[in-house]
């Protein structure tokens, strides 16, 4: 896979001009998160995480997450910038995925205000939604990034792009 930026068209973001380390910022679009035909989460005041080659990862206020559908699992991981992250089991009727979800119970001094805020991983969802356009996830699961078509790649993620 090339890793040659795609230019982006105008009202486009390319994932490339984003920095390492990785930035956070407010965002006030409208984020829908849909689990088995039911809401779980809504809001427009959503924080996104923005780093060189990936596509935006959306994090959720818990205010803004019907809590009630989501369990904590034993699952973490370390991200070099926003510290141990801890997990999520979505359930809703009878369906249910592990480790769906994830969050950050004490982040780093430069991402505190992602404290406890949720991020979910679009391709275990029935649907997730920015302004209204159903995301695309990231390639390999492995960051939970969202696509739409505002951003452009080439995105890291995918079969060949692990040494990027």
């Amino acid at each position: 896979m090339s890793r040659e930026r795609i230019e982006p068209s105008p009202g486009q973001e390319s994932v490339w001009d984003y920095p390492r380390p990785p930035r956070l910022e407010d965002s006030s679009k409208h984020i829908k998160v849909i689990f088995n035909g039911i809401t779980i989460a809504d809001t427009h005041r959503a924080k996104r995480v923005l780093e060189t080659s990936h596509p935006p990862v959306y994090y959720i206020p818990p205010e803004d997450i019907k809590m009630e559908y989501l369990s904590k699992t034993p699952q973490s991981s370390f991200c070099e910038w926003k510290g141990r992250a801890g997990y999520y089991t979505v359930s809703a009727g009878d369906q249910q995925v592990r480790d769906a979800g994830w969050f950050y119970p004490n982040p780093t001094p430069a991402f505190a205000s992602l404290k406890d805020y949720v991020a979910f991983y679009p391709s275990r969802m029935e649907a997730c939604y920015v302004d209204g356009e159903k995301v695309q996830p990231q390639p390999g699961d492995f960051y939970g990034g969202w696509i739409t078509s505002e951003i452009v790649g080439p995105f890291k993620g995918g079969a060949g792009t692990w040494g990027w």
